[in-house]
This record gives C-alpha cells, sequence and structure tokens, in this order.
C-alpha cells in the first residue's frame, strides 16, 4: 500500500467510524448514518482503527518536516488512532460515558438544520433516515453502558441533555420542517419519526437514571490517558508532572499580576470590575446590531497595525434558529460553531441569544451577561474574528489534510485533539494580540488577565484530576476558592474536564506556544522581523499542534 493509500485509509475510516462528524466537517457520504456503540459496534471500531495504524506504519517511517506534509499526515494520523484505540479500549469515553451517547443524537440532527449546505430537501431525505436509526442507535448504546456503574455526574449531564433532545425533536423538527417548506409528504415522515425518536430517548433518559451509579462523581482517565493526550494529541515531550509544576508557578504569578492589575484600575475586587463591565452594555436595540460593529473595529485595527492578512471571510450574527433555541441552552451548542472545512457556505452564521420577546428585567438580564466586554473579547475577538474565525479560514486552506479538519467543531469536541492547541491557542493569543494593539480598555485589560487566571487553573485542574493529585471536591476548590466562581459553576466545568482528558491544558499550552514560537522567531529574524508574515506562516499550516508548528518553523532554516 502507498503511504497516500494509507492516508486515505485512515480519513475512511475516521468518517466510518464517526459519521456525524463527518457532517460537520463537510463530508456528506455519511450523512444518512450514525455510529454504531454497541459492544459489537466498539469491537468492529477498534479492528478498523488497528488495521489503519498497521496500515500506515507498514509504509515506514513518517518523519515530520518543513514541507513534508504527506510525512505530517501519516504521523499525526497514526498518533490519532492511537488515542482512539486507548480510548475504545476503557470505559471513559463511548464505553461509558451517556452524555457522549446524548450528545451524538442531538448534533447528529442539529448538523443537518442549522446550515444550508445543501437543498433542505436533500437534508431532510438525510435526516428522516438518521431519525429511524434513533431507537437501534441508543439501545446499542444503552446496552454498552449497561456493563459497568455510570458516574453520577455523567448521568445527570445526561439526562439534562436527553432531555433537551426530546425537546428538540417534538418541538423544533416541526418548526424547521415548516421554516424550510418542505412539501408535506417529507414533513409528515419526518416528523412522524422525531416522535418515534423522542420516545426512545426518552427511554434511553429512563434506562440511565434508573443504572447503577458509581461511588465518585466522576472518574479520572488516568496517568497514562494524560500522557497520551499530551503527547499524541498535543506533541509536547514534557512530562505532565512536569508541566503541572509549571501551571503551578505560572498560576501563582497571573494571580499576582491580576491582583495588581484590580488595584491599579481603582477597584477592591474582581467582582467590581464585572460590576463596571456589566453596566457597559449595549440598548436592546443596539443588542444585535453591536456585534457587527465591534467586529468591522476590530479588522480595521487589526489591518491598520498589519497583525495579520485579513482574509475575505464574512460572518452574520444572527439570533439562535426557533427551532434548536429550546435545546441549546442544555446542550453543547456552540454560538460560533468553526464553518465546515470542506464546505462553502458564506457568510458563516454567529448564533447569540436573541432578545426580541423578553420583557423588560430579562432584556436587563441578557444585556448584562453580554455587555460591551463580553460582545468584543468573547464573541468578537477570541471567536468571530482575528480569534477563531480567521484561523479557520487558514486551516480550510492548509496543506495538511489533517490540518484541514482537525479542529472542527463536532458532537461533543473538536474532530481531533491534535488540533486544539492551535485552534484554542492562537483564539486566546489573539486577544492577548490585540491587547498589545490598544484595543481594550482597562477594565477589558483586567478582564483578560482574569481569563488568563482561569486557563491556568482549567490546566492545573486538567492535570492534576487525570493525573491523580486532585480529587473531584479538590478540583472543584480550585476554581471556586482561587478563580472565584459560584459551586455551580466549578462543579459544572469540573464534570467537563472529567470527561475530556488533556482537553483544558491546550488553552495554555496553545497560547504559551504561540508566544514562545513568536519570541524564538522574532530573536532569529531581529530587524528583518515582520509580525504579520510570522503570523500568516503561523497560520497557514492549519490546525496542527503548536509544538509540531514550531518544530517546523524553527527548522525550516
Amino acid at each position: 500500500m502507498t503511504r497516500t493509500a494509507a492516508l486515505d485509509q485512515f480519513f475512511d475510516t475516521l468518517y466510518a467510524i464517526r459519521p456525524v462528524d463527518a457532517t460537520f466537517i463537510g463530508m456528506h457520504t455519511h450523512d444518512h448514518r450514525l455510529p454504531d456503540w454497541s459492544r459489537a459496534g466498539h469491537e468492529r471500531a477498534t479492528g478498523a482503527w488497528r488495521a489503519a495504524v498497521d496500515a500506515i506504519r507498514a509504509t515506514g517511517p513518517a518523519t515530520p518536516a518543513a514541507g513534508a506534509w504527506e510525512d505530517i499526515d501519516l504521523a499525526l494520523a497514526a498518533a490519532h488512532a492511537d488515542i482512539s484505540l486507548l480510548e475504545l479500549s476503557g470505559r471513559h469515553f463511548t464505553r461509558g460515558n451517556p452524555s457522549l451517547v446524548a450528545g451524538e443524537t442531538a448534533f447528529a440532527i442539529i448538523g443537518l438544520i442549522t446550515r444550508d449546505f445543501l437543498p433542505a430537501e436533500q437534508r431532510a431525505s438525510w435526516l428522516l433516515q438518521r431519525l429511524r436509526q434513533v431507537p437501534a442507535f441508543l439501545a446499542g448504546a444503552s446496552s454498552t453502558l449497561a456493563e459497568a456503574p455510570l458516574p453520577p455526574s455523567w448521568q445527570a449531564r445526561a439526562v439534562r441533555e436527553s432531555e433537551a433532545t426530546e425537546r428538540l425533536l417534538l418541538e423544533g423538527i416541526p418548526l424547521w420542517c415548516s421554516a424550510m417548506g418542505l412539501t408535506p409528504e417529507h414533513s409528515n415522515a419526518v416528523t412522524e419519526a422525531a416522535h418515534l425518536a423522542a420516545g426512545a430517548m426518552s427511554g434511553f433518559r429512563l434506562t440511565i437514571s434508573a443504572l447503577n451509579s458509581t461511588t465518585d462523581e466522576a472518574p479520572s482517565a488516568g496517568a497514562e490517558m494524560l500522557a497520551a493526550c499530551i503527547a499524541l494529541g498535543h506533541w509536547v515531550d514534557t512530562a505532565p508532572d512536569e508541566l503541572s509544576r509549571e501551571a503551578d508557578e505560572r498560576f501563582a504569578e497571573e494571580s499576582s499580576r491580576l491582583g495588581t492589575m484590580i488595584r491599579q484600575a481603582g477597584a477592591a475586587s474582581m467582582a467590581e470590575i464585572n460590576e463596571r463591565l456589566a453596566a457597559r452594555r449595549p440598548t436592546p436595540g443596539e443588542y444585535l446590531g453591536a456585534f457587527a460593529r465591534v467586529w468591522d473595529e476590530c479588522r480595521q485595527v487589526a489591518e491598520e497595525q498589519r497583525l495579520v492578512t485579513w482574509p475575505d471571510f464574512p460572518i452574520r450574527y444572527v439570533p439562535i434558529p426557533a427551532w434548536t433555541r429550546m435545546a441549546a441552552p442544555s446542550l453543547y451548542y456552540l454560538y460560533y460553531r468553526s464553518p465546515a472545512p470542506l464546505d462553502t457556505v458564506l457568510p458563516h452564521e454567529y448564533v447569540v441569544t436573541p432578545i426580541d420577546g423578553l420583557d423588560s428585567a430579562a432584556q436587563n438580564r441578557l444585556l448584562s451577561s453580554w455587555n460591551d466586554s463580553v460582545i468584543k473579547l468573547n464573541h468578537v475577538v477570541h471567536h468571530g474574528a482575528l480569534g477563531h474565525h480567521v484561523q479557520n479560514w487558514h486551516a480550510a486552506r492548509s496543506p495538511s489534510r489533517i490540518g484541514r479538519i482537525a479542529a472542527t467543531d463536532c458532537a461533543s469536541r473538536i474532530a481531533m485533539l491534535q488540533g486544539g492547541t492551535m485552534a484554542e491557542g492562537w483564539a486566546c493569543y489573539a486577544t492577548d494580540l490585540m491587547d498589545e494593539a490598544g484595543f481594550l480598555t482597562t477594565d477589558e485589560r483586567v478582564a483578560e488577565q482574569h481569563t488568563r487566571v482561569r486557563i491556568l487553573a482549567r490546566a492545573r485542574v486538567d492535570l492534576g484530576f487525570h493525573g491523580g493529585r486532585l480529587t473531584f471536591d479538590e478540583a472543584m476548590r480550585v476554581y471556586v476558592d482561587e478563580v472565584g466562581m459560584t459551586v455551580d459553576a466549578a462543579r459544572s466545568e469540573v464534570v467537563k474536564n472529567s470527561m475530556f482528558p488533556g482537553t483544558a491544558v491546550m488553552y495554555w499550552l496553545g497560547t504559551q506556544g504561540v508566544h514562545t514560537l513568536r519570541h524564538a522567531v522574532s530573536q532569529r529574524e531581529g530587524n528583518a522581523f515582520s509580525l504579520q508574515r510570522f503570523h500568516d506562516a503561523f497560520l497557514a499550516h492549519g490546525s496542527l499542534p503548536v509544538a509540531l508548528i514550531s518544530r517546523l518553523m524553527l527548522e525550516s532554516e
């Protein structure tokens, strides 16, 4: 088998095993399918991944080097297959997490009804086939989950997501059919299948609630899985224990800096800063237009200061569609979901919480939460503008086949862990960059510093919990006592951390990696260094691990 053929087999395996992910990536061959998470399905997936990685390794060693894109992809593909085999061998992921089952069901539907990548009638045809498969998918997954007690926090999350998915099926699907103008025959068939799927979802929820629970709120994935995520996912060769010590030191430094910045801003606490930020907010009439206005301002500053070559990649801020609005709050429903890299649907729609129809008290609460600072830092700079959106444009054009798709937002996480340090590292770095450019107010700079502290806290919990140094309660205390989260928010965060080892740490690893690489390249190039040229060259790699990109860029000359 040739190296190209081995890589083709890898992608065929990826899309066949994860058909819902394939929909979000823009590979529509499997849009009519759901995965098989029964015991037999897991065994088939294990065999397929073993065959894929064996085929890759049979072609000889793949040594990543600048410009050797096929070797880069083969090395990353083998690493992803190894991580997938580790996941399939234990009960931390699809074998033992009911939340993943609920999420997969919900987003198998949402992936077909929230982007107009093909005419509605075609998408409805695939949706009908998926809906008819929901009972069998849930039955197979339930039989696997029943093989051992379940973590109670994962059970509770799965119940919430199942209830939301039932609402999506019973209320959302009819709204979508009507909005799309489907023929009565097609609409009736889809609606009937949605009702049957909702019944299966209700049965799944009751089954999950009745299964035995573990004594631990949520399990650690263990040191072996954590180490694999760090080494094979992020391509970082530092041991997790050493990373943990470094994260502790950096957390102390950044927390001290935050205290200094709060005092310099004339405030007594972060809570006071947050109150001041909440008071600066758009009026109800200005709300939706504020996103586009700040987006234009961000682009203007980035272009005037030559921070990056800004692509022609239009985005439109719109309210969450009526047909997913009832389910969105309880699901992994992202306001900015990455554009499918293998599709071309423009302008890309960034969904926001709607304000129309709310009474004045509810509008005030919404605007306090979606204040000027949140719009600027989160929904524009980090996600919709210089951060994720600009990076996603470059990723879709990467010479690396894996670099094009790895960071695509899928049902419960991104398509491949290897894309995480680039996607989140660049987005966090982008906010640092706009801070350097003078785009942030004093209080917004303090808020951004608080975000840096929170990112380091998440890294500490990720490394400590899965490395066996923090219990669930101790991890919660990190967030409550050292970051200022409420108990409920801290609990939710630890539950999420428990589900996806090596994920929370990627924000810190990625951001630090970009800063470190920028310093090294600027030192090497001296007066010839161009920030715009550096950023363009960095982003051109696509969604590859930042540590790998650093190696490629520093070894290229």
